[in-house]
């Protein structure tokens, strides 16, 4: 669709991209208006990334064009693109934490007094570039001393600082806390006011809800539609994205609990040894862990894991003592933990999805000190049925796996090993409302075999919609319990900020 051609600044159209044996893009059309914030959302694989690379000039499209500002372009390389004011700001940042604010900000680009470093004018001029996205530090602060979310900020200040008048943004609120986020929130508020375009890519529906002006939808490579500001609804997004209603998005049945196979009573974590945490866990049950960021959750799974052992209190499972010092212990007595960062911690990216999947269990299919490597392909078939997980072969790479997929193969992994207990931190971030339903279908799966799930989230919907009992935390303690019945925003939000009950006694 064309926009208004006296305010459209960026104009795509007919752009194609096809790699070998998948096309990317087919007949993709996209306009961007000046002073905008645009949305482009879609499921994993449907062709956002690829879409925006060609834009910053990282790929060349096979078919198609692009205009900026109403004169078609060749876009070769990430100089052009940048020449011409577009500039894409990865989801991994991409700075030098070894350098101050100001040396990234102008890398490549120092300015000098002859053969030396002019710092005294690099470091005014990167001042104003900070000020401009709010950020209130001395250029000569270390990159590698700031949070995730300033360094974001010093990454906008970066772009600022080539004349960017098209800010690309690959989930730019992924590591981010809430207070980050809002702050996110109010310096793309300012870049509209002076005339700066954005192009917001999430999966966050409800941020994109708060900060587009228009939704532009791929589904499969290909527009799929459009949303104006009044009509951007989760509702539809979803239905674009999708290209099917999910009225029942979030199945969850209440499951009736079995016996208790997880007891924790006066543990104490290594983060925060001077609070005491107490609950129970039964089978067959799915319990949500809640809590602002910063409270203790991701720490309290890794002490149930085995990974930083507990300082005190103590553990039990189906009734017997459990004090794993490793994960190895915690294995051993039925548990399995589903990192945060299945990236990092969770797969092993340049191996199969086969390697993969068995990686847990080589242990125990081993044959006399061997690999069993028909017990591997066998495992590997069923996980990759049962997980309904998207690949070619199980020789697959993990790391061109989409990044639903790979969520699906550190679940394959654990279940592999019938765990009793499973531990899920962040189960769903970063991937789309399609895989998103596939996980939570799989959670239930496993509920209704009677495995005792307890799982991390930040996505207050997905607590309120997927959990049997919700334990919030706040500051290495737990602040109370609450049932389905009892569940709401505002009674989760009370005790993550401080608030009590008498359900849960510490």
């Amino acid at each position: 669709m064309a926009g208004d051609a006296s305010n459209c600044l960026l104009e795509v159209r007919g752009i194609t991209k096809e790699f070998p044996g998948v096309r990317a893009l087919r007949g993709v059309n996209l306009h961007l208006r000046r002073g905008e914030v645009l949305a482009v959302i879609g499921e994993n694989g449907a062709g956002k990334s690829t879409l925006m690379k060609i834009l910053a000039g990282v790929q060349q499209p096979d078919s198609g064009e692009v205009r900026v500002d109403g004169n078609k372009v060749t876009l070769e390389k990430v100089g052009d693109a940048l020449d011409l004011g577009i500039a894409l700001i990865h989801q991994e940042l991409n700075l030098a934490g070894n350098l101050d604010a100001a040396a990234n900000i102008f890398l490549g680009r120092e300015f000098r007094k002859g053969p030396f470093l002019d710092r005294r004018t690099q470091h005014e001029k990167a001042r104003a570039f900070l000020e401009a996205v709010g950020l209130d530090i001395d250029p000569a602060t270390l990159v590698s001393t700031l949070t995730i979310g300033r360094q974001q900020l010093v990454e906008i200040a970066k772009a600022l600082s080539v004349n960017a008048r098209v800010l690309i943004m690959d989930e730019p609120t992924s590591s981010l806390s809430a207070k980050e986020t809002e702050n996110l929130f109010q310096v793309i508020g300012d870049l509209k006011k002076r005339g700066v375009s954005v192009v917001y890519i999430s999966h966050r529906l409800s941020e994109v809800k708060a900060v587009a002006d228009r939704v532009s939808v791929l589904r499969d490579g290909e527009n799929a539609g459009e949303l104006g500001r009044d009509a951007i609804t989760h509702d539809a997004m979803v239905r674009l994205m999708v290209g099917r209603e999910l009225s029942q998005f979030y199945q969850h049945k209440p499951h009736e609990p079995g016996e208790c196979v997880l007891e924790v009573n006066r543990l104490r974590t290594p983060i925060h040894p001077e609070k005491e945490i107490n609950f129970q866990l039964r089978a067959g049950e799915i319990v949500a862990l809640a809590g602002l960021v910063g409270a203790g959750r991701t720490e309290l799974l890794l002490t149930l894991f085995g990974v930083t052992p507990a300082t005190g209190g103590e553990m039990r499972i189906d009734g017997k003592a459990h004090n794993p010092m490793s994960p190895r212990d915690a294995i051993a007595y039925g548990l399995a933990l589903v990192p945060e960062d299945r990236k990092l911690q969770g797969l092993l990216l340049e191996m199969g999805v086969r390697e993969n999947i068995s990686l847990a269990s080589l242990n125990r299919d081993q044959r006399r000190g061997f690999l069993n490597f028909d017990q591997e392909l066998e495992l590997s078939a069923e996980m990759i049925q049962k997980m309904r997980i998207k690949t070619p072969n199980d020789r697959q790479f993990a790391q061109f796996l989409s990044g639903g997929n790979q969520q699906k193969v550190v679940l394959g992994k654990w279940l592999a090993m019938r765990p009793k207990v499973l531990l899920l931190d962040e189960p769903t971030r970063g991937i789309d409302v399609g895989a998103k339903s596939e996980i939570y279908g799989l959670m239930e799966e496993l509920a209704a075999d009677g495995v005792a799930i307890l799982f991390v989230s930040s996505d207050m919907e997905e607590v309120l919609g997927m959990s049997d009992r919700t334990l919030v935390m706040h500051e290495g303690r737990l602040t109370g319990e609450l049932a389905r019945s009892e569940l709401s925003e505002e009674a989760i939000m009370h005790l993550a900020t401080g608030g009590e009950t008498k359900s849960v006694a510490n």
